[in-house]
């Protein structure tokens, strides 16, 4: 995710679904964000990664926002990425269009990053057909799911996607985690 965000050359970035931080306090020692934005719906998720960072010397500026990244309200302003590490799985199905719409109507960053588990490996992990990894998750895709679902939402709102592998591959299966990067092209070009 590090390695994504420093290649679209993200500066201002919201983590959404930041959870208690693990990606939020890897950002924040990297000298090359001057602002992290964590939004969490968990109070007490939130609460702990404000505990974990307090003593991490930075020169990022660095906001909690308690409540949901779906909410037109919330002010998201100012970031050119948003990212949703392992947060996607978590929404239900039908309320995915809020997300196209909250991200790429409404707030347009520059980039958006998502990864998402791919059921086309979860054989890998010992998982019988139709399980999932995590109690909480709505749905998980294979590779072929989430890249359509990935394609329409680039066409539909004037983007280009990229899609990558995260972790060790298996040949005909893919990797654990699946990334898609959304880009948007640079005002004037």
């Amino acid at each position: 995710m590090v390695d994504a965000l420093v290649l679209c050359g993200a500066r201002r970035v919201a983590d959404l679904g930041c959870g208690p931080g693990p990606l939020f306090e890897r950002l924040l020692r990297e000298e090359r964000f001057d602002a992290l934005t964590g939004v969490e719906l968990r109070l007490g998720d939130l609460q702990t990664l404000k505990a974990r960072v307090q003593s991490i010397k930075t020169s990022a500026e660095m906001r909690f926002l308690h409540g949901s990244f779906l909410d037109p309200a919330l002010d998201l302003d100012g970031h050119d990425a948003f990212v949703m590490l392992e947060t996607l799985e978590h929404i239900e199905p039908d309320a995915l269009s809020q997300v196209e719409r909250a991200f790429f109507i409404l707030r347009q960053p520059r980039t958006v990053i998502i990864t998402t588990p791919n059921a086309d490996y979860n054989p890998m992990l010992g998982l019988r057909p139709g399980r999932k990894r995590h109690w909480d998750h709505r749905f998980e895709w294979g590779r072929e799911r989430f890249q359509h679902w990935a394609n329409g939402v680039a066409s539909r709102n004037g983007c280009a996607v990229r899609f990558d592998d995260v972790g060790p591959c298996v040949s005909g299966l893919g990797a654990p985690t699946q990334m898609a990067t959304f880009g948007r092209p640079a005002a004037g070009g």
